[in-house]
């Protein structure tokens, strides 16, 4: 057939690859940036969030990577399979992508609080969006073959691909969670994977046989339904944290650590950190007066420099204050929205006495075993307040080397006091963390006591030297729960919290996480 007797649509439709104006080629290099920063952004969701309410993020992480990258392979390998209009399908892979991305924060979120199958839907999601971004980049350099030899192709295709990563590795920790969060960064990614979609509408429009409308009009309604899951994305993310909290939710804020939330009910409010409770106003008091006043009345008469690592809510420095000998405490804790929180959230400033706006109290945000690796003068006293060792990063803080470098900070008969997990709940864990202690070269006296929030929690008391339990409250201050009795009865463990055989947690092998992680998982 002559080409002067076709129609203009019969010339679209037999036109060639290579017909593509040129000009349009380093766009389509855009859309790999995009589709590469995407990718990575559901692959770190996924990750996040997984280790938000299932901790042990080590093993979220590597169970996400591990299963992601092949959903990829697969996808490129499924991808083999796709002869035709590689255009329209490269397009509907896009508003795939769009659709399970962008919703797959709200919809594990809402899994989490709903589903009892929570981790199969979870590792389904990640492995159908890598599937789809597996399909992605194949059909792209397909559709770009013809207009640049191999050798460019290939290294122009993957050198967009590793920016796209980095851009992706340095906006989900620095901005996106932090600014966003995980549900509206979510959505806006697949806004964005949706809006590429549509925009190669029209820069691959001479690759798609027929009418196009049909696929803009679906890039538009994906687009417009993603654009009102953000605006609507604090209802959603409620939806789904008013079923996993038994109280109304009165704060929440996702920082560049942790999710943040305080619920309120008849008996008081409640601190979540990851969904993990941290203390209940009504019974807080029984906690922090056991986990202080031991060290203080072991550090002597007249303890003046205290440290406190960990402890943000500002509760324990609240009990310290209560010395009159004090002349500065230090408080370290990584996260500078939770100490904020402590000054400028009524209920909790109130709770903890206004302790931080203390002249006596320096705050610092940092990395506690980092800050610890610095010179200071000694401390009289030191009380640690983390939460419990639910991952590695929070492991490295219940390790011999943190120990170590902790008893290079402490003046010649210091006491020091340490949070240490439930003896009853995760026995071994405890017991991991008292030996570690001792393997740092303290003397340390186990301890417990009851708080009705938590059950039985335990404690650990050290000092470098040995030492004898102390039997006395504090006298002369205001303590609701501690007196002379009660102070004897937190050294007497028995039988069923008592010492079994544990390995000692070092930064190499974090066994403390282990033994939790297999420990408190029964009551789940």
């Amino acid at each position: 057939m002559r080409i002067e007797s076709m129609s203009a649509y019969e010339f679209v439709i037999r036109i060639p690859h290579s017909a593509m104006p040129m000009n349009r080629t380093p766009i389509l290099f855009l859309n790999v940036l995009v589709i590469a920063t995407c990718g990575l952004i559901y692959e770190l969701l996924a990750g996040t969030l997984a280790s938000y309410v299932l901790g042990d993020s080590v093993t979220q992480f590597s169970l996400i990577i591990g299963i992601y990258l092949f959903a990829l392979g697969a996808g490129a390998w499924l991808s083999g399979f796709i002869e035709t209009e590689l255009a329209r399908k490269f397009i509907d892979v896009e508003l795939g992508v769009a659709i399970l991305g962008g919703l797959s924060a709200p919809l594990l979120f809402l899994s989490f609080a709903h589903l009892s199958y929570f981790q199969v839907i979870l590792y389904g999601l990640v492995f159908a969006i890598g599937t789809l971004v597996g399909l992605e980049i194949p059909l792209l350099m397909r559709l770009l073959k013809d207009h640049l030899d191999f050798k460019e192709l290939v290294s122009r295709v993957l050198a967009f691909d590793y920016v796209g990563a980095l851009a992706a590795s340095l906006l989900f920790p620095l901005f996106l969670v932090p600014k966003l969060g995980l549900v509206r960064t979510s959505l806006v990614f697949g806004i964005l994977n949706a809006g590429v979609g549509l925009w190669s509408t029209w820069l691959m429009r001479p690759l798609i046989r027929g009418s196009v409308t049909g696929m803009r009009v679906r890039a538009v309604i994906v687009i417009a339904l993603l654009a009102i899951g953000v605006i609507k994305a604090d209802t959603l993310t409620s939806l789904a944290e008013d079923a996993m909290f038994a109280d109304d939710i009165v704060y929440a804020r996702t920082t560049h650590y942790q999710r943040i939330i305080v619920t309120r009910g008849r008996a008081g409010f409640q601190l979540f950190l990851n969904g993990n409770l941290q203390f209940s106003s009504a019974d807080e008091y029984r906690y922090h007066e056991a986990l202080v006043h031991p060290a203080m009345t072991l550090a002597g008469r007249a303890p003046r420099r205290v440290l406190v690592l960990g402890g943000g809510d500002g509760l324990a420095v609240r009990e310290i204050l209560k010395y009159p000998s004090i002349e500065s405490v230090t408080l370290v804790d990584l996260d500078e929205e939770m100490t904020n929180l402590s000054r400028r959230f009524p209920p909790l400033a109130e709770l903890n006495g206004r302790a931080l706006e203390d002249l006596r109290v320096r705050v610092v945000n940092r990395d506690a075993m980092i800050w610890l690796e610095e010179p200071s003068e000694p401390y009289d006293a030191a009380i640690i307040d983390f939460p419990d060792p639910n991952t590695f990063a929070l492991g490295k803080l219940y390790t011999t080397r943190f120990y170590r470098l902790l008893k290079a900070r402490l003046a010649p008969g210091a006491g020091v006091s340490i949070q240490c997990t439930s003896p009853l709940f995760a026995r071994t864990a405890f017991w991991c963390i008292i030996r570690t202690i001792e393997a740092a070269g303290f003397s340390v006296r186990p301890y417990q006591t009851a708080v009705p929030s938590f059950g039985v929690w335990g404690f650990a008391l050290a000092r470098v030297a040995p030492f004898d339990v102390p039997s006395r409250a504090p006298s002369n201050m205001h303590l609701r729960f501690l007196d002379d009795q009660a102070m004897s009865a937190l050294f007497v463990l028995s039988v069923d919290l008592g010492p079994v055989p544990v390995e000692i947690n070092r930064l190499d092998n974090q066994a403390l996480v282990r033994y939790y992680e297999a420990e408190w998982r029964r009551y789940e």
